[in-house]
């Protein structure tokens, strides 16, 4: 190889380096630029269907001890970095009817997809004769509410049952 054909080698590499460098440059400006932008709030942009459509049902053992109820469980959320949250809706008529709502929240950047087990315990003070039913990400699913055998308690639960 002559020099001529080197260096136009040399100058075509340093030029093929130097756009890659550019564009991973220019691609994290318009990284950052995204996030500063104002939040899209989950009625904007409700959680997909797709991400978490596959819980279509939750099993959680149900035990009433001294007028309250205890909902104990858990669900396997996408990534170690979901966050398991829920709160409660008790309307006002007898037998009370009582929605456990679910969110699941990540703040995190990136995270890993490995399926992980979230545990949740809900309380809630009601009558005996209370119906259930529970949302997650704002859908309804079916709530499988499995009796706790006599002498368990909340904060030793077993999920897995015969039968």
């Amino acid at each position: 190889m002559d020099n001529t054909t080197i260096a136009i080698a040399s100058v075509t590499f340093l030029l093929v380096i130097t756009g890659l460098f550019g564009y991973t440059y220019y691609q994290r400006i318009q990284l950052e630029d995204a996030s500063m932008e104002e939040p899209v709030t989950e009625a904007e942009n409700p959680a997909p269907e797709g991400r978490l459509g596959y819980i279509e049902s939750i099993d959680a053992k149900h035990f009433f001890i001294d007028g309250a109820h205890t909902l104990v469980g858990e669900l396997d959320l996408p990534t170690p970095c979901d966050l398991l949250e829920h709160n409660v809706v008790v309307a006002e008529s007898f037998p009370e009817q009582i929605q456990v709502n679910f969110t699941v929240l990540n703040n995190a950047q990136t995270c890993a997809q490995v399926i992980t087990t979230q545990r949740f315990m809900v309380e809630v003070t009601a009558s005996e004769q209370a119906t259930f039913n529970a949302r997650l990400e704002g859908r309804s699913v079916r709530l499988n509410l499995i009796p706790a055998a006599e002498g368990e308690t909340p904060d030793e639960f077993e999920l897995f049952y015969k039968g």
